[in-house]
């Protein structure tokens, strides 16, 4: 059984309008999702002595939200991660976006996807937001029709996105939450295991754009195929954490994508996705300046991203999986988290 409560989580300044809170319960989870951004503000967990604890990043109240923050639990797009110097090209005409993060366009500009109002509706057991991204909207071509649909399934918490286009246009939607299978407020993610099911990753340039290159995981920082400590991992390659995309199998299908235990609590998430590729984020931009719920602190790598997406700069790279939506057609990619105790 799934109850779904509706409340009031806060208003937005100049008469904005009413950000709701929706909370989805099973007799596992309890995941609380706000209108604005369709962000997930909290997720209840039970590690295995039946205790729940919250281990998503985030605000206790919508003004956390309206502050300028690394995205916590928000859905993110049009174009979700980075566009090489906020270009591309469709059809010989060349569409310019706003440069928010020098010298890139990253997840959809300035007033992206996590920061409008969607209209919810209310299902039995979960709910589905909807928005109209207007033509031109952060420079993007064409009219876009999104509906985001979160529904929970024991112990799953399920992720759908659709869209349609009047335009073609390059659409690329994830969620970008920071998980702490510690509970959030927790120092860092060193303790918690990871594993990637991915053969291959693509390599970065200092700004954090995609060379072009597919590269094997083996023998590298980044073959995530076996459990790794993560603590010990950076360490042991002398990294300063990840911000990669890792190469999925490219079917359509629903396929295992990766897997956190945090062996204290006994708490795991597996991640599974129809999505060619996840961004594994280490949090390594968080500084700590960030005031969170119950007065948390969140340091470098006190949280981390699995962003199940299309690779980055996808729109630019002809030998990535292709990134444009046409007229007619529906983009539809769905992500499962499922959270369990071992």
């Amino acid at each position: 059984m799934v109850s779904v409560t509706r409340t009031v989580f806060g208003e937005l300044p100049s008469g904005g309008g009413t950000v709701e809170k929706f909370q989805l319960r099973s007799d596992q989870l309890s995941v609380d999702i706000i209108s604005w951004g369709c962000t997930i503000t909290a997720l209840q967990v039970k590690d295995r002595q039946g205790k729940a604890s919250d281990v998503v990043l985030g605000f206790a109240e919508l003004e956390g939200y309206l502050q300028k923050q690394p995205y916590f639990g928000a859905v993110v797009g049009r174009v979700a991660n980075r566009i090489a110097k906020g270009r591309f090209t469709i059809g010989g005409k060349e569409y310019h976006l706003p440069v928010n993060r020098e010298p890139n366009s990253l997840h959809g500009g300035f007033t992206g996807f996590d920061k409008v109002l969607w209209t919810p509706q209310v299902f039995t057991n979960g709910v589905q937001f909807f928005r109209v991204s207007p033509d031109g909207e952060e420079g993007y071509p064409g009219e876009l029709k999104v509906w985001v649909t979160y529904t929970l399934d024991g112990g799953e918490l399920v992720i759908n996105y659709r869209a349609q286009a009047s335009q073609t246009t390059p659409v690329n939607l994830t969620n970008h939450s920071y998980f702490n299978l510690a509970g959030q407020g927790s120092p860092n993610i060193y303790d918690h295991e990871v594993t990637i099911a991915a053969d291959a990753y693509l390599p970065v340039d200092e700004t954090l754009i995609p060379t072009g290159v597919i590269a094997p995981v083996e023998g590298t920082a980044f073959d995530l195929r076996k459990p790794v400590e993560l603590g010990t991992h950076l360490q042991d390659y002398h990294i300063h954490g990840f911000d990669h995309n890792f190469c999925l199998k490219e079917s359509k299908e629903k396929k295992f994508c990766a897997r956190v235990r945090h062996a204290a609590s006994g708490r795991i998430l597996e991640v599974y996705t129809t999505q060619p590729g996840v961004q594994f984020y280490t949090g390594n931009f968080l500084d700590g300046t960030l005031k969170g719920k119950n007065g948390a602190v969140y340091p470098k790598h006190s949280g981390l991203c699995l962003e199940t997406q299309n690779w980055p700069d996808s729109v630019n790279q002809p030998q990535f999986p292709p990134a444009l939506l046409r007229p007619g057609e529906e983009y539809n990619h769905t992500t499962w988290f499922k959270f369990s105790v071992a």
